[in-house]
């Protein structure tokens, strides 16, 4: 681990101010930024959660252009059903091997919020309304496929429980129901199943956006629970680049505009943003 850690630091150190900035957004939709010159690869994600969604030529954020054939297993709220974590487990291996077969690096999931209205757009997704239930079955499928090599996005981080203005909604919860209700399943995954990514949520969290959010990102995620994988944002989740890099998240998905760049640049000049 000493040894990776002085290679990373090697790499960072090598990295120009332009290099660095380019490292904290997507290349395109679905890939990060490669750097031919220091051997830094390019990654692909795709969505999840039950099953792989790997899209064809230009990437739609409506998932309406075709994709490449893979299996679609049941929904996870109908696999929650099955009480099964064996049954997870096995899926999350299946899915595991079309990512390799696909060239996908990491899957965009588990979903794993709580279901708090019928009403909610993507409930289908995510596992169940029990927060033990949903915590035990999640960690069952990202440890299964964690096993494989392919690294999993553990998602919405936090409280985005609903598709409705989603991008502007605040969700307003007191400590109580947020640590026994909402929290309660990201912190039995992250403890247990150490997943490597974890998505940060477009809403608000008591009236700031995740993506912004340090308490939640910093304090409680990577200092409480212990979490030292990526933050990722959700697709467009980022709404001021300074905030959102200086509150914990690692990677703005997907590509970032050019004021972003301009913006971070002026930040980490003025000493708003650290530059390493």
């Amino acid at each position: 681990m000493t040894t990776l850690t002085s290679q990373i630091k090697d790499i960072v150190s090598k990295l120009s101010l332009d290099e660095k900035i380019s490292l904290l957004s997507g290349a395109d939709f679905w890939h990060t930024v490669s750097i031919d010159r220091l051997n830094i690869p390019s990654i692909m994600m795709a969505d999840g959660p039950h099953g792989l969604r790997k899209q064809k030529e230009d990437a739609d954020h409506m998932g309406i252009n075709q994709s490449y054939p893979a299996t679609c297993f049941p929904t996870l709220a109908t696999l929650a059903c099955s009480w099964d974590r064996d049954l997870l487990a096995s899926v999350g291996e299946a899915i595991a091997n079309e990512c390799k077969d696909q060239g996908v690096a990491i899957i965009l999931g588990p979903g794993i919020n709580i279901k708090r209205s019928p009403l909610g757009g993507r409930n289908f997704e995510y596992f169940s309304e029990d927060p033990y239930l949903t915590g035990q079955l999640a960690s069952a499928m990202v440890k299964s496929i964690e096993k494989q090599g392919i690294k999993t996005c553990l998602k919405h981080f936090a409280v985005n429980n609903q598709e409705t203005n989603r991008m502007i909604s605040d969700s307003i919860v007191d400590d109580r129901a947020l640590f026994e209700i909402y929290f309660s399943a990201f912190e039995t995954v992250i403890k247990d199943a150490h997943p490597s990514s974890v998505m940060s949520a477009y809403n608000k969290l008591n009236g700031t956006y995740c993506s912004e959010n340090s308490w939640l990102l910093k304090d409680l995620l990577r200092e409480q629970w212990g979490f030292s994988g990526a933050v990722i944002s959700d697709w467009g989740a980022c709404n001021d680049v300074t905030e959102s890099i200086n509150a914990g998240l690692n990677l703005i998905m997907p590509k970032f505009p050019k004021a972003f760049a301009k913006e971070l640049k002026k930040s980490i000049r003025s000493h708003k943003v650290p530059k390493d």
